[in-house]
């Protein structure tokens, strides 16, 4: 048994990401951020859709199509399309900040 909110040996200065677990259609994962963001003028563009909660710590999430980043607390959750351009604006440098995320493909197309 572990616990998701353990905190991890700081080896690099890298978010860290753990695969949980793992199947044909999905990824679990844990990530660990401790002040990391998406480098200037960079987005994430995915295959898959990603399902994502946030454990602990703080972030402001932007997407392409909204001109206003999104601030996150502790129990935000929200669902990322399979090719929704978004960056990490910023991630609590002072604690880490600890998110779930799930990667799928969906039975049927997102609306």
């Amino acid at each position: 048994m572990k616990n998701l909110l353990t905190p991890l040996e700081r080896t690099t200065s890298a978010e860290r990401i753990e695969s949980l677990l793992r199947g044909s259609e999905f990824e679990l994962q844990r990530i660990v951020s401790t002040g990391q963001t998406t480098p200037a003028c960079e987005w994430y563009d995915q295959e898959t859709e990603e399902w994502v909660v946030l454990l602990q710590g703080a972030a402001t999430i932007r997407f392409e199509e909204h001109a206003a980043p999104r601030a996150l607390k502790p129990g935000d959750f929200f669902n990322i399309p399979a090719h929704s351009r978004h960056r990490l604006e910023w991630t609590d440098p002072e604690q880490e900040t600890i998110w779930l995320t799930l990667h799928y493909r969906p039975s049927e197309p997102s609306p």
